[in-house]
């Protein structure tokens, strides 16, 4: 399953192998960024060329996006819905589930309450994931917390892990670090 926490400068993503609420296993998260100097088509096409590369390298069942709820800036609640709707399209092109929670359902799924603060999330997804440190930077945090909220809302979808990706996700290495684009 793939999170991802849609912005236009720095946009989180978290690939989590889950095996239920409880047994989940972080593959990979980081951040993809886009410099704010590049002209707004040039950096669209930037996060769609990541998220296509993401989809095809891990291949998930379901992309968690974050639904873009409120914002009290316009620009960046534009800014953040157009990341978002490229990540929407861009999983339902490739064939995968696709699916949107808001801030208070993740932090109420990860962290049992949804006026939880990041740091309770942070915590929680440390420990949900098995991670030996609190997850960085906190794009990548976020997103991993969607993929978590995903599995705790939908057991009978976690249980489900194609055989075909089995070996692609053996092990319990995580990669972190910034897509430049």
């Amino acid at each position: 399953m793939l999170g991802i926490d849609p912005g236009l400068t720095r946009c989180g993503y978290a690939v989590v192998d889950g095996r239920g609420p409880t047994r989940a296993v972080a593959i990979s998260m980081g951040v993809i960024t886009t410099p704010p100097s590049d002209a707004l088509p040039q950096r669209l096409a930037a996060l769609r060329t990541e998220f296509t590369s993401l989809i095809a390298e891990f291949a998930p069942d379901v992309v968690a996006v974050e639904q873009v709820f409120f914002q009290v800036n316009v620009r960046t609640a534009m800014s953040v819905g157009q990341a978002s709707g490229l990540a929407l399209a861009e999983a339902a092109l490739a064939g995968c589930e696709v699916i949107q929670y808001t801030p208070n359902q993740v932090k109420d799924a990860v962290a049992g309450w949804g006026g939880a603060d990041k740091e309770q999330v942070k915590k929680m997804v440390q420990a949900r994931l098995g991670l030996t440190g609190l997850p960085r930077p906190a794009d990548a945090a976020d997103a991993a917390a969607l993929a978590l909220c995903h599995l705790a809302m939908s057991p009978a979808l976690s249980l489900r892990i194609r055989a075909s990706k089995t070996s692609h996700r053996a092990g319990s290495n995580v990669t972190a670090g910034e897509r430049g684009a």
